[in-house]
């Protein structure tokens, strides 16, 4: 039959590898999925979250206690700290690495075993939503499997992309500055490899059809030990071709899509999460037709909101939001304003001139920030990331320096995340006010180590409980707005989102509930200022009562005014 699992994967399949027979590929990858030629696709354009969905993202090791592997500390902080306040956890590579952190993976079926065993994954897998990473595009150059690339040997022979200095590879994009090829020595005498981001992480070759079979093999894996979400780690960058800019080729987004399939026919509850740091533009198209990712990385929010509150202007935050397509059912974005890297720069191509790029890089270095390069086509090297911890990021303005207002500015960022359209992420660090660990960056001498921290536990539950701590009252408040935020469902992923025009002073934005019996009004003044709020221009409605769920002040007077204190948000909603 024409629309059965077997035919609709068989097809995919035509366009990427067009000269292999696709039928019997299918048969193979079934195979592997232990999925029946006609099993039944789920439901389509499903939601699989809803407004009580909040993520937290963290290495297996941010959180440490003496004589405890990590992964079982982390499920004792998740149980003791943030039980009713995350429903899923991103939990960065806990696999056997060489470099990065974890992203340059030696053995994809095998958990750390400084970090503890599958048996702790799959404990807090029973008990929250667990997103891994499927670090897809490139795998360690110490791996089994690289190591019988140069032994030439299967199974590793070829999976890995090989290119000739002499070709033509002038058009590539990619985001670092190290050489595109290495030269290895193999059985066979000198070869080189591809490697996007660092000789150690040798770009995989997908143009072989058993790269493809090994990592269904490995997606069946992780869903057996109860991983739901997959984070396509690097994926912009999965096929390449000599000559072209290997990035966000037609075969990448099909190979997307065919994941997808396997994926969500094997768990209909399960959701594929696409990480592409590239220009807004760019990144929407890894939605597809509602048949690629789920959920994309809302990329442009951490640069534009980290430079809205230090330049107290939200022209571009603005400007932003009122160009971004809603949804489709089934899709949502993942909204976060930190996470493990630095913040990107390219997802501001076309939104900041670059001219506001130096003054917001110029600002985060005054606060201590890094700031880490790409290699252009044309051979020059451009600004990438900042490599800043956000409460830092967040210290002062660019106009007047740091100043006494750093902890609301940090909770006005994160209560804009809150109430905007799709599903808020919370990097560790962020939720914790951790600052930049210079010392980190010293030791290890990676830029990115300076958001990379580790904490002791009983350190961690000390400041926690300490009201004089910064930590304890970062903690508390965005515990709080989070507890509040889960209730309402104008906040679900995928309800109506309204841009307001109040001014470059005021950002302001609308959401209504799928149902309709629910209208927040979510009001944030981003400036060191105080502001005033005509309640005339939100346009209240009369015969409903509103009060603003963050104070609990309720509206009584519709034609007056609110006074917001600098780097103050309300949330006016018509039921409590």
């Amino acid at each position: 039959m024409s629309n059965t699992l077997h035919h609709k994967l068989a097809t995919m399949l035509d366009v990427v590898y067009p000269a292999t027979d696709t039928g019997l590929l299918a048969d193979q990858l079934l195979e592997t999925m232990a999925l029946a030629r006609d099993t039944s696709a789920p439901p389509a354009h499903q939601n699989n979250w809803d407004e009580a969905d909040v993520m937290l993202i963290t290495y297996a090791d941010t959180v440490q206690r003496t004589g405890e592997k990590p992964l079982q500390t982390l499920n004792r902080f998740l149980d003791d700290c943030l039980k009713d306040t995350v429903s899923a956890v991103h939990i960065l590579p806990f696999f056997p690495y060489s470099s990065d952190d974890g992203f340059s993976v030696m053995d994809y079926l095998a958990v750390n075993e400084s970090h503890g065993d599958w048996e702790d994954i799959e404990r807090i897998a029973g008990d929250y939503k667990l997103m891994a990473d499927l670090v897809i595009n490139h795998m360690s150059a110490r791996s089994r499997w690289f190591e019988n690339f140069r032994k030439r040997i299967d199974p590793g022979k070829d999976y890995f992309f090989e290119a000739r200095p002499s070709d033509d590879l002038s058009a590539v994009v990619r985001p670092r500055t190290s050489p595109l090829l290495n030269a290895v020595q193999t059985e066979d005498g000198e070869r080189y490899v591809w490697c996007t981001f660092s000789e150690d992480q040798v770009d995989l070759n997908f143009a072989n059809p058993q790269v493809l079979n090994e990592f269904v093999g490995i997606i069946r894996y992780y869903l057996e030990r109860g991983v739901t979400i997959f984070r396509l780690d690097a994926v912009a960058f999965l096929w390449k071709e000599v000559g072209t800019s290997s990035i966000h080729l037609q075969q990448t987004h099909e190979l997307i899509k065919i994941l997808r399939l396997l994926i969500e026919h094997h768990t209909p509850e399960s959701v594929v999460i696409t990480e592409t740091n590239v220009p807004n533009r760019e990144n929407l198209t890894y939605f597809g037709n509602a048949n690629e990712a789920h959920v994309i990385y809302n990329f442009s929010l951490p640069p534009l909101l980290i430079n809205t509150l230090v330049t107290g202007n939200c022209r571009h935050l603005k400007t932003w939001l009122m160009s971004m397509p809603p949804a489709q059912m089934g899709t949502t974005y993942l909204n976060f304003i930190a996470s493990h890297d630095g913040v990107g720069l390219r997802p501001t191509d076309g939104l900041l001139t670059e001219e506001e790029k130096l003054r917001l890089i110029n600002t985060m270095e005054s606060f201590g920030g890094k700031v880490s390069y790409r290699r252009t086509p044309d051979g020059k090297d451009q600004p990438y990331e900042m490599n800043v911890a956000l409460f830092d990021a967040l210290k002062g303005t660019a106009e007047g320096g740091a100043d006494d207002w750093q902890l609301q500015r940090f909770i006005c960022a994160h209560t804009v995340m809150l109430a905007l359209e799709g599903i808020p992420a919370f990097y560790i660090h962020s939720l914790l006010g951790t600052e930049n660990d210079h010392e980190r960056v010293e030791n290890t001498g990676r830029l990115r180590s300076i958001n990379r921290g580790q904490w002791n536990l009983d350190t961690l539950e000390a400041e926690l409980a300490d009201p004089l701590s910064h930590h304890h009252n970062v903690f508390t408040e965005l515990k709080r707005l989070i507890a509040i935020r889960r209730k309402q469902p104008a906040f679900h992923p995928n309800a109506t989102q309204f841009t307001l025009h109040l001014g470059l002073q005021l950002f302001g934005f609308w959401r209504q509930s799928m149902r309709r019996d629910q209208s927040i009004f979510c009001i944030h003044n981003i400036t060191d200022e105080v502001q005033q709020v005509s309640l005339g221009d939100i346009n209240l409605i009369g015969t409903d009562q509103w009060q603003d769920l963050i104070s609990g002040l309720k509206i009584d007077d519709l034609s007056g005014s609110l006074t917001l204190k600098p780097y103050q948000s309300v949330w006016l909603s018509n039921r409590e």
